[in-house]
């Protein structure tokens, strides 16, 4: 769940119609940039990199590939990888339609995701997950086995708790938030549609909180053959240090790794040491 890391999204996009339509331009040149039909909705999608290796940026929640991870789309090896970011349905330039939170809106993503690199045809591929975004990969990898190649997840869970759920009610009101936490989604959404969006999440999320165990996707974790990197900050204010731990402990053959000064948006803040983790695992 990307929901303090917010403050910390790196926006391309500028403020004033000259010069979003400006750095727009200038980011579509050196990346694809488009939307494929998936699923009944067009999903847009951004595309770089010429490598063999193919990977899938998920992002976080309400987020989308620009806020989410420009250090990885920009930074990553383009001769060893395709990378491609994705808006999930109803995120950022997947709109229309607008986002819902239904019981099964993960296992939604899941599918979405596969299936539009299907569509962009590729036969196998690893997924980089963050936060909310690592929820959906842990999903699809463990629905699609032979078509993951790699996973790495960071700042996810399986599970809601009840200290879970404290956190997440204590930034469920974004009046409440300050001026510099909002502007990055508002500045995507709007004022009002982010508000509406932002109250809507919560609600989605916190459901499953009234499940046994709160569970989200932990009867899926044995079935994760792909071998899986688990990143986590240990300064992480938002998924607390029980769950990498308990995704390292369930998903077989899994490595965990610690990033002592990360939080929660610890690929952008640490983007270098970050990426460089992250290509050596791939072509471990």
């Amino acid at each position: 769940m990307a929901l303090v890391s917010l403050r910390r999204r790196i926006i391309l996009c500028k403020p004033q119609i000259r010069k979003t339509m400006a750095a727009k331009q200038n980011f579509c040149s050196a990346v694809t940039c488009g939307k494929k039909l998936v699923n009944g909705v067009d999903l847009y999608y951004e595309q770089t990199g010429k490598g063999k290796h193919a990977l899938l940026l998920l992002p976080g929640a309400l987020g989308n590939s620009r806020t989410d991870f420009g250090p990885q789309i920009k930074l990553l090896n383009k001769e060893r990888f395709t990378v491609v970011g994705w808006d999930p349905r109803g995120y950022g330039q997947s709109r229309p339609p607008n986002r819902d939170f239904p019981a099964d809106f993960f296992h939604r993503d899941a599918k979405d995701a596969v299936d539009l690199m299907k569509t962009l045809g590729f036969s196998q591929f690893s997924l980089l997950g963050w936060s909310d975004g690592g929820i959906t990969a842990m999903i699809a990898a463990a629905t699609n086995p032979n078509l993951i190649h790699r996973l790495v997840v960071w700042g996810a869970n399986s599970f809601v708790s009840k200290q879970d759920m404290e956190l997440y009610n204590a930034v469920r009101d974004i009046s409440k938030w300050s001026a510099r936490m909002r502007q990055p989604m508002e500045q995507v959404y709007g004022a009002e549609v982010f508000a509406k969006t932002w109250e809507a999440w919560v609600v989605g999320i916190s459901e499953f909180g009234k499940r046994p165990e709160g569970n989200i996707c932990m009867d899926l974790l044995p079935l994760i053959t792909s071998p899986t990197l688990i990143i986590h900050g240990e300064k992480d204010p938002m998924v607390p240090g029980i769950h990498p731990q308990y995704l390292h402990e369930h998903i077989k053959g899994s490595r965990l790794h610690l990033m002592p000064e990360g939080k929660h948006n610890l690929h952008l803040r640490y983007a270098a040491e970050f990426n460089k983790l992250v290509e050596d695992f791939l072509e471990d």
